[in-house]
C-alpha cells in the first residue's frame, strides 16, 4: 500500500506540532529521527547497466514506430535477492527512446500490467491527446497508439506513468525510461557515443524488506512524511552499488532524478568540480563550472566529468539545502547523504577535444509584451490555490502561442517542486534573486523551497487544446497523487473561456495484436 493523502496530512500535522515544542525537545525529536546514508557501507562492484536503445522501425510513411510493452516481472535489485517489479520491454525500467527533431514519433504502448495506467512524455511538446496524462488511461490488455511530430531542441527527456492517484506506486515499481531528442546542432562538441562516453544515469531511492522486496510503506517518521517516500538505498539504472568503467578523458552523464520524493545535491568526491552543459529542455549557452548541483524529482541535467588514467571518482549526493526549518528539513531528507555511482578510469584513456567555449543553446524566451498575463499560483501543503485536483475542472485558459509569467508562491514550510506539461520555461528569480548560471537554460521542472516565491517565464507549446487539458503539478509524487495538480487548456486568442469544457477521461481499450 502506498502513501495516502490522509497519511500525508497526518505527517504535516505532526511536523507542525513539533514546531511548538521547546527547543531542547524539538532538537531531541529531530535528531533521533533516522538519518539516511550509505557512505562507507556499499561496495561499488556491480557494472552499471546501460538501458538498451529502443528498436524503432521506420514505417513507409516515415513515422518512427517504437514498441513499448508495460509488463511485470522479477528483478535482482539487491545482490542475490529478487523483487517483484514493473518495467517497459523488461522487468524494470525501460529502453532509451532516441528521436531526431522532425521525426513523427509513433509509440505503440501495450499495457500488460494488472492495473490501468498511462505513459506520459515528460518535457515533450505535443498534442494533448498524446500527452499520456490522466486523461489517456490504458486499461490492462489495451494498446495505445499516439503519434506526433517532434519539433523542439535537443534535450534529455523521460517517460513515466501518470494515472491520477496512483503515479507514485507505478513509478516506484519501475515504469520509467529516458527519451533523447537530437537535432544535430551540437555534433562534435559533446561526447555522444551512447553507453561509452554518453551515459544515461537514472537515479532512484528505494526501500526494501529483509527479503529484498520493494517496500512501498518504508517512509520517514514511522510511516509519516511531509514529502513522500524516502528510500535508504540508491539505484542507478536499476543497479545497487554501480561502477562505470570509463575509457575516455571526458564523460557526459545525463542525470535524471527519477525518485518519488528525494532531492539530491550532486557532488564529486574530494571536492573536485564538473561542468553542467544542459538542463531539462536543452543545452546551456556554454559549459558552466560548478562544484555541486541540486536536482528535485523529475529534473534532468547533463554533466561533463574529466578523469585521469586509473582514477576512481564517486558521484555523491551531499545533504541538500532545502530551505526548510530544522524539523521539516530532517524529515524531508535534508541531512541525508549517499554515494551514487563510481567512475573508474582505465589505464589508457581516449583523449578528449578541448571543452567548447559556447554551445548551440535554444534562443532565450522573448519577454512578455506589456500587459501580458501574469498568473499567481499559491501552494498549500498539498493544494494549489486552495483546491485539490478535479479532472472535470479547468483551472487556467492560456492563449495559444503565448508567453506568460507564472509566480509560484509556496506559502507553507513544506518543500515542493513544479512541472508544467507541454511547456518550457526559464527561471526568472527565486526569492527575488536570479538563478545560478547552471539554470539559465530552458526547463520544465523546478524546485520551490518553503515560504518562497519562484517566478517563471513560460512558453507554451504550439498545439491548440480547447477541450483536452494539460497538467501542472507538484512532481513530488505523493503530493501530486494527493491532489496537488491543476489543468489548463490552450485556446486560440479571443476564445471565450466560458465555452471551454474538458473532454471526459479517455480509456484506450483496443486489443493489442502480437
Amino acid at each position: 500500500m502506498g502513501l495516502s493523502r490522509r497519511a500525508l496530512l497526518r505527517g504535516a500535522a505532526v511536523v507542525g506540532a513539533t514546531v511548538g515544542l521547546p527547543a531542547a525537545g524539538l532538537a531531541g525529536y529531530v535528531w533521533t529521527t533516522t538519518r539516511r546514508s550509505n557512505v562507507g557501507r556499499v561496495s561499488f562492484d556491480r557494472p552499471l547497466a546501460i538501458p538498451p536503445l529502443a528498436a524503432g522501425v521506420r514505417a513507409a510513411d516515415g513515422r518512427l514506430l517504437v514498441d513499448l510493452r508495460l509488463q511485470s516481472g522479477r528483478t535482482e535489485l539487491l545482490p542475490g535477492r529478487q523483487a517483484d517489479t514493473w518495467g517497459i520491454n523488461g522487468s524494470y525500467l525501460g529502453p532509451t527512446v532516441r528521436v531526431n527533431r522532425g521525426d513523427v514519433l509513433a509509440p505503440r504502448v501495450r499495457n500488460d500490467l494488472p492495473e490501468a495506467t498511462t505513459l506520459h512524455w515528460h518535457g515533450m511538446e505535443l498534442p494533448a491527446e498524446c500527452d499520456g496524462g490522466p486523461h489517456q488511461m490504458i486499461r490492462p490488455g489495451a494498446l495505445w497508439q499516439p503519434a506526433w511530430r517532434v519539433d523542439q531542441p535537443a534535450a534529455t527527456l523521460w517517460y513515466h506513468p501518470h494515472p491520477h492517484g496512483r503515479t507514485k506506486e507505478h513509478v516506484y515499481r519501475g515504469v520509467a525510461g529516458l527519451l533523447y531528442v537530437d537535432d544535430g546542432e551540437a555534433d562534435g562538441l559533446l561526447p555522444d557515443d551512447y553507453g561509452v562516453d554518453d551515459i544515461p544515469v537514472i537515479v532512484q531511492d528505494r526501500n526494501f524488506t529483509r527479503q529484498g522486496r520493494l517496500d512501498e510503506d518504508g517512509i520517514a517518521f514511522g510511516g509519516l512524511s511531509v514529502t513522500g517516500l524516502l528510500g535508504s538505498e540508491i539505484l542507478v539504472n536499476g543497479v545497487w552499488g554501480p561502477v562505470l568503467d570509463v575509457r575516455t578523458e571526458r564523460v557526459r552523464l545525463r542525470v535524471l532524478n527519477a525518485s518519488n520524493a528525494r532531492i539530491y545535491d550532486l557532488v564529486l568526491d574530494h571536492g573536485r568540480g564538473f561542468h553542467v552543459v544542459a538542463g531539462d529542455n536543452g543545452l546551456l549557452p556554454a559549459p558552466v563550472p560548478v562544484d555541486h548541483l541540486r536536482l528535485s524529482p523529475g529534473e534532468r541535467a547533463e554533466l561533463l566529468v574529466e578523469l585521469r588514467p586509473d582514477e576512481r571518482v564517486r558521484l555523491r549526493s551531499r545533504p541538500p539545502d532545502l530551505g526548510a526549518n530544522l524539523a521539516v528539513d530532517r524529515l524531508a531528507g535534508g541531512a541525508d547523504e549517499f554515494d551514487v555511482l563510481e567512475l573508474r578510469a582505465t589505464p589508457s584513456l581516449r583523449p578528449a577535444p578541448p571543452l567548447p567555449v559556447a554551445l548551440p543553446a535554444p534562443p532565450r524566451l522573448a519577454p512578455p509584451l506589456a500587459g501580458r498575463r501574469e498568473r499567481v499560483l499559491r501552494f498549500g501543503d498539498f493544494l494549489i490555490d486552495g483546491r485539490t485536483m478535479d479532472l472535470s475542472r479547468i483551472d487556467a485558459v492560456v492563449p495559444l502561442g503565448s508567453t506568460e509569467i507564472w509566480r509560484l508562491r509556496n506559502d507553507v514550510g513544506t518543500p515542493h517542486n513544479f512541472h508544467i506539461h507541454n511547456a518550457a520555461f526559464e527561471v526568472l528569480d527565486v526569492a527575488g534573486r536570479p538563478p545560478g548560471a547552471a539554470w539559465w537554460g530552458r526547463k520544465d521542472t523546478v524546485y520551490v523551497p518553503p515560504d518562497t516565491e519562484v517566478r517563471l517565464l513560460v512558453q507554451f507549446g504550439a498545439y491548440p487544446s480547447p477541450t483536452r487539458p494539460f497538467m501542472f503539478h507538484c512532481h513530488l509524487l505523493a503530493h501530486e497523487d494527493a491532489g496537488m495538480m491543476g489543468q489548463f487548456v490552450l485556446v486560440p486568442p479571443g476564445t471565450d473561456p466560458r465555452v471551454v469544457a474538458p473532454s471526459p477521461v479517455v480509456d484506450h481499450n483496443s486489443p493489442h495484436h502480437d
